[in-house]
């Protein structure tokens, strides 16, 4: 995590300086859509910073349209692991009251990160993301440290 990470905050950093690609093909498509919802499932923060690496390289997407399109990659890749969790009856135990303040509070959190976005243009969502990247990179060193 850690190294993929730090290898998207390299790519935002120098990004500008990156020429980028405009895939187009179907195949091509659905293969990086594909790389990218295994990824937004496997890791444990959604696959967010991936994707919009992934999605500005090979679809010279700005920031927002890409992190508008890393949020739709993350919903259909998570409802299709819900999905695949409660069909094969693998639900884990959890707190009913929990969860419903946590719905509540990512619904609450969708709202006001949509209306901070509007207001942003594509520089200040690069700020934004660059914040995070750091947070996110000493958030895994922490755990790693802590875990080993």
């Amino acid at each position: 995590m850690i190294i993929l990470t730090r290898a998207v905050l390299v790519y935002t950093i120098r990004k500008v300086h990156i020429r980028t690609l405009e895939v187009s093909g179907s195949a091509a498509c659905v293969i990086i859509g594909f790389l990218l919802g295994v990824l937004s499932s496997f890791l444990g923060i959604g696959g967010g910073p991936i994707n919009l690496m992934i999605l500005s390289f090979f679809f010279s997407m700005d920031s927002k349209t890409a992190a508008l399109n890393s949020l739709y990659i993350i919903l259909f890749s998570q409802g299709a692991s819900f999905l695949n969790t409660v069909i094969s009856g693998s639900v884990p135990e959890f707190e009913w009251p929990v969860m419903g303040v946590m719905v509540f509070g990512g619904v609450l959190g969708g709202i006001f990160g949509r209306r901070i976005s509007k207001r942003l243009d594509n520089k200040g969502i690069d700020r934004i993301f660059f914040v995070l990247l750091i947070v996110i990179t000493l958030i895994s060193v922490y755990n790693l440290i802590k875990y080993i």
